[in-house]
């Protein structure tokens, strides 16, 4: 039985880990560089970390911000915000990034999760997938949350695993930042639709949350921001708890 992760997540804006609900109210949560060493050494599984304006004011990720995180950690290490080429990929992966996360350009160009895969290997490709459920249908949304599309999430993981994506990072909008707790239900459809690992994001917010993504949503791993960054749950004391309750964890 492989072990599930524990993920924080870093977004960063202006070189500085923010943390809001539902995509907005940002609010600082410290430096990026001091929390990922943190969370390196209190046993997180991988971490995350989001150039979350970079798409929408149309610049390249802080490759300079990924050398310094990629210096001070020995976990792996995810980054997205802004990757549109395969150059910005080799650029990210040889600053220190052992995998990236594409998600509007992924959509707009389907084809960039096949060249990253076929160049760099599939476990390098973590397709994020921002949806919002609205009348009981889940629409993918693009540019930070910003803008709405008509993909169906479900539609579209099937096929990003046939692109030859390695993960999905899926973030329920309506439970983002709300601490109310994962998107179960999708989550769990998404498990039974895909062979690949599916990251649960959106609505941490005690540490029960965490057990019921990995037994009723059956995720692979668990990504959270604001609970770690504010020490409202600390990392250890989250995987005994799971130990605690049968899910197997790296401890």
């Amino acid at each position: 039985m492989q072990t599930k992760r524990i993920i924080p997540c870093l977004d960063i804006k202006n070189g500085r880990t923010v943390k809001g609900i539902n995509f907005e109210d940002l609010r600082d949560a410290g430096d990026p560089v001091d929390l990922a060493e943190i969370y390196s050494e209190q046993g997180a599984d991988e971490l995350v970390f989001l150039d979350i304006s970079a798409t929408e004011e149309r610049r390249k990720t802080l490759a300079k911000l990924v050398e310094r995180v990629a210096e001070r950690i020995n976990i792996p290490f995810t980054v997205g915000g802004g990757i549109s080429t395969i150059e910005d990929v080799s650029i990210l992966l040889n600053s220190g990034a052992d995998k990236v996360s594409i998600n509007s350009a992924a959509v707009k160009n389907p084809d960039l999760i096949t060249q990253i895969s076929n160049r760099f290997g599939n476990q390098c490709v973590v397709v994020a997938i921002d949806a919002k459920e609205v009348n009981e249908q889940w629409k993918v949304h693009l540019v930070g949350g910003k803008q709405a599309t008509e993909i169906d999430l479900f539609d579209w993981a099937i096929k990003v695993e046939k692109l030859g994506a390695g993960e999905i990072l899926f973030t329920s909008m309506n439970n983002d930042g709300t601490k109310a707790g994962f998107a179960n239900q999708a989550l769990a459809k998404l498990s039974t639709l895909v062979n690949i690992p599916v990251i649960a994001s959106g609505g941490a917010g005690n540490k029960k949350h965490f057990l019921e993504a990995f037994q009723q949503g059956n995720a692979d791993a668990a990504l959270a921001a604001s609970v770690f960054h504010f020490k409202e749950i600390e990392i250890p004391e989250l995987k005994q708890y799971l130990s605690t309750n049968t899910i197997q964890v790296r401890i």
